[in-house]
């Protein structure tokens, strides 16, 4: 269920009030309230402008269930973007009246690749007396979105772009609030990684078995976690010395597994990269930060562009390497920077479910 709310004019005020009708619109349609009274409530709960007699606060709903049936609801936000196989979908809406205020509905039924783009009216009006006398306009956006979605697979990189775009036609200089949802269609990818020694040696065996079970993509990080592996599948480790990093240890290769790294160095530098990417703009961190042929830049291209769910079985034997002796052993560095691997994951919207053994 997604609600973006675009509260009238900017500040603090704008700000409580959009809160307040998403907050008002999600409790209630997630409590089996129908949508006439939830529009009805947000109506008599909100004041309206005395001098522009428009409502404090405008709304986009769009209720997706497991089976791609989607209901839509939009009250004074720009119309709600559909992109299918990278062209603009015109979607059929009615409108009813609830309370004197006109609600436009829609019921689709989503396929898989679809995209959905919900924006604020500071999208479309990007540009305005600026760099485009008129604005971007909605046709103009819906263009640039259908050209985005063919070169992006992941909503992240989908959303950056549009914003930055908008920072652009702006000048660096917001006339408007903008705001940006992307809601993409995608099966599940799965990636299962394995770093770190088991504890106890004696669980080697059932690690190695739960990994290739899994039904994502492989990787390892790790040499001792690598010999494991190799050891238990009797197949060979092949050091890949074609790309050399003075920063990121050389990968390699046992055959079955997708990617073979380092531990820990490669596990920090993928994390910073990660940051990098969340924390950055659109323009700034396409691929600049991860286009390389390391070992770190393979596994956070991995993890941003083909997972959606991330299972991580993490050994709990300490390196001496390490570790100091004189902290305990929660805080040795291989388990502090999987907790950032986590944390960074669940940021981008992963879903994470780690396995100590």
């Amino acid at each position: 269920m997604i609600v973006m709310a675009d509260g009238l004019g900017s500040g603090v005020k704008a700000n409580i009030l959009s809160t307040l009708t998403s907050k008002i619109v999600i409790s209630m349609l997630e409590g089996g309230i129908n949508i006439y009274e939830t529009v009805d409530t947000v109506i008599h709960t909100l004041p309206v402008c005395k001098v522009r007699k428009l409502a404090y606060s405008t709304f986009t709903i769009a209720e997706i269930f497991e089976d791609g049936r989607t209901y839509i609801a939009e009250y004074d936000n720009p119309p709600i973007f559909l992109i299918r196989d990278g062209k603009l979908v015109d979607l059929k809406r009615r409108e009813t009246q609830i309370s004197n205020t006109v609600v436009r509905e829609c019921n689709l039924t989503l396929q898989k690749n679809d995209l959905l783009a919900i924006v604020s009216d500071g999208v479309v009006h990007a540009g305005v007396g600026g760099i485009l006398n008129l604005g971007w306009q909605w046709k103009n956006v819906g263009e640039y979105l259908c050209k985005v979605a063919l070169k992006e697979k992941s909503a992240g990189k989908i959303s950056k772009a549009l914003i930055d775009t908008c920072e652009y036609l702006y000048g660096d200089k917001p006339g408007d609030d903008t705001t940006v949802v992307i809601a993409k269609i995608r099966k599940p990818e799965i990636v299962d990684l394995f770093t770190g020694p088991p504890k106890d040696s004696s669980n080697d065996a059932k690690t190695v078995e739960n990994l290739m079970n899994g039904k994502g993509k492989k990787v390892v990080c790790g040499g001792t976690a690598a010999k494991i592996v190799a050891r238990e599948l009797g197949r060979e480790i092949i050091t890949n010395m074609d790309f050399i990093d003075p920063e990121v240890p050389p990968t390699a290769e046992i055959e079955g597994i997708d990617l073979v790294t380092e531990g820990v160095l490669t596990l920090s530098k993928a994390v910073e990269k990660i940051k990098r990417y969340i924390n950055s703009p659109y323009k700034d961190n396409l691929f600049y930060s991860f286009n390389k042929n390391d070992g770190a830049s393979k596994l956070v291209r991995l993890l941003i562009e083909d997972c959606t769910h991330l299972n991580l079985w993490v050994g709990k034997a300490i390196n001496p390497a390490h570790q100091n002796p004189d902290f305990p052993a929660d805080l040795s560095i291989k388990l502090k920077v999987v907790q950032e691997l986590v944390a960074e994951m669940k940021a981008l919207g992963t879903k994470v479910n780690v396995i100590y053994v």
